[in-house]
């Protein structure tokens, strides 16, 4: 594969477009792009938000899908009919560290992975973006950018739902509990400056609140909320996923599942209790996912965790982390959070 040189695509001013178009083909075929490969693509550019248009298809029936920064789903599956293209469009973060805010800092730029069953990109064109609504993510590791397989976060599947004009700034940091998330000057500190007027602030922070007694839990939760405001967010109250943990009559009615700590506090509850008292939005995704997970029931919710890997209740798999992130994306649109033309729904 022929590929150019870094800076031949460097956006050297404010606007300035970075732009990878077809090389010589064989047989009809793109043999390059420049700036990628046939499975991946860098740009060396700096922190901030851009926008990707991708052309795919080929000679051939062809279906990718694409991913980026750390392993983060930005474009789901696509199939293209043989001999025809077509054009998608989303929003990218691009950031430093690029994953967790606690982890390494990765590689500098913008990667893209492409994937699917017969992968084909003809052309893709990168440019700063403009006018973008931003949600930002603040959360344990049920949502962040997980590093490694098998694990996913569902924040980093939300991408991939979102189109064009919206994008994913996941802060989410795995072992966090609200004490934490608020005490880490990486966390809380670094987060709360970048939040923008009209940026969504989706809160999910409760797996690791193990000894936070409830008082201290709602004071936390109010704190974020207060501090989202007062940088013009709009902050949007998440209650934790369910832990895959079942009783005998196949129901998630205990207090592992539906986490309630060992000090007694539903924190479910405290989180639909302070979005109430504060008229924050709520998404309920303690309520969803269980419904989810006892419908499957015992064996057929492994596969949304992360059971047949790890023995592991809680962390969820790829697939999992996908279907729950589509649970995200249903009550964005539900309660006019996200406009109907910024969402992938099919």
């Amino acid at each position: 594969m022929r590929r150019a040189t870094a800076a031949a695509l460097v956006a050297t001013a404010l606007g300035a477009a970075l732009t990878a178009t077809p090389a010589h083909a064989r047989g009809g075929r793109p043999f390059g792009i420049d700036q990628c490969t046939a499975t991946a693509c860098h740009f060396d550019v700096p922190p901030g938000t851009y926008d990707v248009r991708v052309t795919l298809g080929g000679e051939a029936a062809s279906s990718t899908s694409a991913a980026g920064e750390t392993r983060r789903s930005l474009l789901p599956e696509t199939a293209v009919a043989a001999g025809e293209q077509a054009t998608r469009s989303f929003t990218v973060n691009v950031r430093t560290p690029e994953g967790e805010p606690t982890g390494p800092d990765g590689t500098p730029g913008l990667d893209l992975t492409l994937g699917g069953s017969a992968p084909a990109l003809a052309g893709i064109r990168v440019t700063p973006a403009r006018h973008t609504r931003q949600i930002i993510l603040i959360g344990d590791s049920t949502v962040c950018d997980q590093p490694g397989d098998p694990y996913s976060g569902w924040g980093q599947q939300l991408p991939q739902y979102l189109r064009k004009g919206v994008s994913v700034a996941n802060y989410a940091d795995s072992g966090e509990s609200t004490v934490t998330y608020l005490q880490n000057p990486q966390l809380w500190a670094t987060v709360q400056p970048l939040i923008r007027p009209g940026d969504l602030v989706l809160v999910q922070l409760a797996h690791n609140d193990k000894t936070t007694d409830e008082a201290t839990y709602r004071a936390n939760l109010e704190t974020l909320v207060a501090g989202i405001r007062d940088r013009g967010g709009e902050p949007v109250l998440v209650t934790p996923i369910v832990r895959r943990w079942f009783n005998a009559d196949g129901t998630l009615n205990n207090n592992t599942a539906l986490l309630v700590n060992g000090l007694g506090v539903d924190h479910p509850a405290v989180i639909r209790s302070v979005a109430a008292a504060e008229n924050v939005p709520l998404i309920d995704l303690t309520a969803k996912t269980r419904a989810l997970v006892e419908s499957l029931g015992v064996e057929g919710s492994k596969a949304l965790y992360l059971y047949n890997e790890k023995r592991d209740n809680t962390h969820t798999s790829v697939h999992g982390a996908t279907v729950y992130a589509g649970l995200v994306r249903d009550e964005l649109l539900a309660r006019h959070l996200v406009p109907e033309g910024r969402v992938r729904v099919g």
